[in-house]
């Protein structure tokens, strides 16, 4: 194993990549500049995809995976040819928010049918600390037939990579990585240095990597609830919370976050995988779990707002006609997994009220699969009593206020409800025309 780098960097050994959606595929286009790439998924049809060089995730483009060399594969046994093996499945939760390990456990069955000795694993899943040594080390031996440390070795590299961000990409973050041994984390740190031009933190050991990843998002949940919290009480003052925002923010060390919905499959989910684990340990997290409590009820918040406004507006509320702006999980993003959007959907039609949607954006099949939802075009908007923008994708900030004026019913303004959830638009130019503009 000690050479192992030198024969990936040559092109002797394959790098495996095992999970390619909005974290695995990136990974897999990175290294396949500097090493010959299996990337494999259990979807044929996001195989299929890819090797017509459409890119669904539109994280790195089509141009990019008509051009990379990656042998994209749904065919398990590719694996075979493989000794460095990266790990990058969904870890989601289940609807009680515990973690839902299932799609880790069936990455390592399966690479574990197709180890060979001298093998690494790595895994960039996010998880609680623990699962690498105590759930994942079992199945791969177990299903391999080969002992960990001396046939083959793991470790553990937190995937960073934000969906939709062209910035912060694998090449331009600080890699953190760990290894069960010495000799694992030198040749795993030395195979990212590869890809990874901002370098390699090289962690302590694997539960330390593994704790690192869950806290990073747990908080920014917890500082967004706090600013989900102050806009609540903000509101109920009757102060713009967007503008106490941006006066405290000119002191140097105030931190800048905003408040809005949380979704995604990180910020949202990552909380739960750590409080899982304490609860474990006997712990019962009041912090973590309060600001989860705050974040997930958002969407009920959004809505108890817009029907108060429509009240005010003296439009009924039954089969009023609401239309949303984006349902991806973040601007964007065509992911639509654990989006919050969904949270706004769901409590409109407790009042009775069936929503239209529109994102531009948002993978469509996606969409119906998991949510049962069908898109509108955004040119079919009309006729509207209210108008929610819940994502700020860069055609939505496009829309000028003819546009918006544009959806709405012929009526006075003062019958027009715009919730402008994340405060993108000028709040003073839609009440100067007499909107009833509300935002978090």
């Amino acid at each position: 194993m000690n050479d192992l780098y030198e024969r990936i960097k040559n092109k002797e050994d394959k790098v495996a990549l095992i999970g390619l959606g909005y974290v695995g595929m990136p990974i897999a286009v990175a290294f396949a500049k500097k090493a010959n790439v299996i990337g494999f998924d259990v979807n044929e049809e996001k195989v299929a995809l890819y090797n017509e060089g459409i890119d669904p995730t539109k994280e790195v483009g089509d141009k990019a995976i008509k051009e990379t060399t990656v042998e994209f594969t749904s065919d398990e046994t590719k694996l075979q040819e493989a000794k460095f093996h990266i790990v990058a499945v969904p870890t989601p939760v289940t609807t009680d928010h515990t973690p839902d390990l299932n799609p880790v456990k069936s990455a390592c069955k399966t690479v574990g049918q197709n180890l060979s000795n001298g093998s690494i694993i790595v895994f960039e899943s996010t998880v609680y600390p623990g699962v690498t040594e105590e759930v994942c080390i079992p199945i791969l031996e177990k299903e391999s037939g080969l002992k960990c440390g001396k046939d083959f070795k793991v470790g553990y590299s937190p995937e960073r990579i934000n969906p939709g961000d062209k910035v912060h990409r694998l090449e331009t973050i600080i890699k953190v990585v760990a290894g069960m041994d010495d000799e694992a984390l030198e040749n795993i740190a030395q195979v990212y240095e590869l890809v990874a031009d901002a370098g390699v933190y090289r962690a302590e050991n694997i539960k330390v990597a593994e704790a690192a990843k869950v806290i990073e998002n747990s908080q920014r949940d917890i500082n967004i609830a706090f600013m989900n919290e102050l806009s609540i009480i903000f509101n109920r003052l009757g102060i713009n919370t967007k503008a106490v925002l941006e006066a405290a923010g000119t002191k140097w060390n105030f931190l800048n976050f905003s408040p809005g919905l949380v979704g995604g499959h990180c910020i949202g989910v990552d909380p739960y995988y750590l409080t899982y684990k304490a609860e474990q340990t006997g712990y019962h997290s009041q912090i973590i779990l309060s600001g989860r409590r705050i974040n997930d009820d958002m969407g009920k918040y959004v809505v108890n707002g817009l029907v108060k406004n429509l009240i005010k507006a003296e439009v009924p509320v039954k089969n009023a006609k609401v239309a949303i702006l984006g349902f991806a999980f973040k601007e964007n993003c065509p992911d639509t997994r654990n989006t919050r959007v969904i949270d706004i959907v769901e409590e409109l039609k407790e009042f009775e009220i069936d929503p239209l949607i529109c994102d531009p954006e948002a993978d469509v099949q996606e969409a119906k699969d998991e949510y049962g939802i069908t898109f509108t075009d955004l040119r079919e908007l009309k006729n509207l009593d209210a108008v929610i923008v819940a994502v700020g994708h860069n055609q939505f900030l496009k829309l000028t206020q003819e546009d918006i004026d544009s959806m709405f019913k012929e009526a006075a303004n003062e019958n027009k409800v715009f919730v402008d959830i994340k405060g993108l638009f000028d709040k003073k130019a839609f009440e100067t025309q007499g909107y009833r503009y509300c935002s978090l």
